[in-house]
């Protein structure tokens, strides 16, 4: 005679284990401990101990800390060069400046009594000549009209230093008969150049020992998803008006905010000093 199995002991498995005990629905109507339909089981390692899996997402993400915004990518002295020379943004600027001048201004011109030069280094050695861009990117300032400029002569030049540092010098020489509206114009007309947003407004700096007022602002150039910080100065006296673009991979990813003005308004009226020469 067949016995039936003990008490609390589960069904005979024909096939050598016991019969696994049915499963209770879960709250979503699937038995609880197996996948939902369309997902294959897998399959639990010996003794019946379940696989071990990563906790679920904490404060960080997935089991990680959080973490910050990505470095910013360091600009290589092409990027640089393209961004400052090949967006005109210095050379449109001195010719916003030339157009914006005042039509109808009235009396004699100041004498020509200094010029601007193109040296092959500048700031004490400190940036070497790439390329004199007097006669190319310069027409653009000497073929504009404007009643307040006579016999302007462009003085345009690409510099390079340490660490991919780039300098664009940008300006002309003659007879200018309203340097402080012509300096501003300079940097009015950077901050509208297509693709440029004004971000640090003009301010206006006077170096110690230069005699000469340097205005100062920052402006940014997107391109694509990045953009890049353009610090720029400018001076304007009765026989010349230029533009100095300093920018280096630091420069070019900085907060607009942080760029250090008076000390390229200083630079500026280095330069100034150093390529403003005496007519012969």
């Amino acid at each position: 005679m067949t016995m039936p199995p003990p008490p609390n002991q589960p069904p005979h498995n024909p096939y050598g284990g016991p019969v696994p005990p049915p499963q209770q629905p879960g709250p979503y109507g699937a038995p609880q401990g197996f996948p939902p339909p369309g997902h294959p089981q897998q399959a639990y390692p010996q003794h019946g101990v379940p696989p071990q899996y990563p906790a679920g997402p904490g404060p960080g993400g997935w089991g990680q800390p959080p973490m910050g915004p990505p470095p910013k990518k360091k600009l290589s002295a092409g990027a640089i060069v393209a961004i400052v020379v090949g967006s005109l943004v210095v050379v449109g600027g001195i010719g916003y400046g030339v157009k914006a001048g005042l039509d109808g201004v009235t009396g004699s011109f100041p004498a020509a009594t200094h010029k601007l030069v193109v040296p092959q280094t500048v700031l004490d050695g400190e940036f070497a000549l790439v390329s004199d861009l007097s006669d190319t990117q310069g027409k653009e300032i000497e073929d504009t009209p404007d009643f307040t400029v006579k016999d302007a002569t462009a003085a345009v030049g690409q510099y390079s230093g340490k660490d991919e540092s780039v300098l664009v010098l940008s300006g002309l020489y003659g007879q200018i008969k309203s340097p402080g509206t012509t300096r501003s114009s300079i940097l009015k007309g950077a901050a509208t150049d297509k693709g440029s947003k004004l971000v640090v407004k003009p301010r206006d700096f006077t170096p110690a020992g230069y005699g000469v007022t340097v205005s100062c602002q920052v402006t940014t150039s997107r391109d694509g998803l990045s953009t890049t910080t353009l610090p720029m100065c400018a001076w304007g006296d009765e026989n010349t008006a230029a533009a100095v673009a300093l920018v280096g991979a630091g420069e070019a990813t900085a907060d607009p905010k942080d760029i250090d003005l008076a000390g390229l308004a200083e630079k500026t009226a280095k330069i100034r000093a150093e390529i403003r020469k005496p007519i012969a």
